[in-house]
């Protein structure tokens, strides 16, 4: 059973927090962190991010981005990545997680647009790519219960 999912993103500033805080509000039963493949550790979310989220009623204030480690990469049950490299990155930093390591849009064949430094319509794709992969994942997780 899957008690503990690590969202990974590229900064630990957009797309793996708000993912995780998606999850988190739909899971509430599973713990759900997030961390970095190359973060920018000790910075907050970004602000268009931060906006997006509360404007969807999700607060992001006290989140801290983190560096991926292997401590965080093999406490996890599951790790949903946003693209295809960062699963790559993430299996071969820490070969034992294959098998438990995922693309957040597998489903749908996709990566999660990275929207860092980008207009805002970006962070909307980002928003709403992450939202279809918390649902179907949510479902598949469920299932599992």
């Amino acid at each position: 059973m899957i008690r503990s999912v690590l969202m990974v993103c590229e900064g630990n500033i957009c797309r793996s927090p708000l993912a995780a805080a998606l999850l988190a509000r739909a899971m509430p039963q599973v713990e759900v962190k997030s961390a970095g493949t190359h973060a920018l550790v000790g910075e907050p979310v970004n602000a268009a991010i931060a906006d997006l989220a509360g404007a969807h009623g999700i607060a992001l204030d006290s989140h801290v981005a983190r560096q991926l480690d292997a401590g965080l990469a093999h406490a996890a049950d599951l790790i949903l990545t946003m693209t295809q490299a960062q699963r790559e990155w993430v299996e071969s930093a820490w070969p034992s997680t294959r098998g438990k390591v995922f693309r957040l849009c597998d489903e749908q064949g996709a990566d999660v647009t990275d929207p860092y430094k980008r207009h805002r319509a970006i962070f909307d794709l980002a928003f709403a790519q992450m939202r279809q992969g918390i649902s179907q994942w949510t479902r598949t997780l469920a299932e599992q219960r």
